[in-house]
């Protein structure tokens, strides 16, 4: 996957299909819940398209691309958690919240693979060591 774009992920285009289906239930979502649960669930669930996105233009650096791919896997898992509020509150049904579910389980898989094969996603011509990253930095 050295070329194309973010955007072909099948990961994030996942992603970015969840948070836009949240972005539409959490509109029936109460007035008071606006600053608190609405702006959360949807801050986290496209905080992972955007994750996503920082760690493609960051994989020439391993360690850039894992950290910010971990960081995508972590704001997946907090809307996880958003959802089960949500749910418990009454402001999704049970099949949204599996439908839901279901669906950032598999993001956390595939951002798993990602996470433990990098190889496949740095690209090919030119992988960055840790003394050229450095030495990198010093000329900035």
């Amino acid at each position: 996957m050295s070329g194309g774009s973010f955007k072909d992920l099948k990961v994030y285009q996942l992603a970015y299909r969840l948070a836009t289906q949240i972005f539409q239930v959490t509109k029936s979502f109460p007035v008071e819940e606006r600053y608190a649960l609405t702006g959360q669930i949807r801050r986290s669930s496209r905080s992972v398209c955007a994750n996503l996105a920082e760690a493609y233009r960051k994989r020439r650096y391993e360690k850039h691309f894992i950290a910010k791919v971990t960081d995508a896997d972590g704001e997946a898992s907090e809307t996880s958690v958003w959802l089960d509020f949500a749910l418990d509150e009454d402001y999704i049904t049970r099949g949204q919240h599996a439908e839901f579910s279901a669906g950032y389980r598999e993001v956390g898989k595939m951002l798993g693979s990602m996470q433990a094969n990098p190889e496949r996603f740095l690209p090919k011509d030119r992988q960055v060591s840790e003394i050229e990253l450095a030495y990198e930095a010093v000329e900035d």
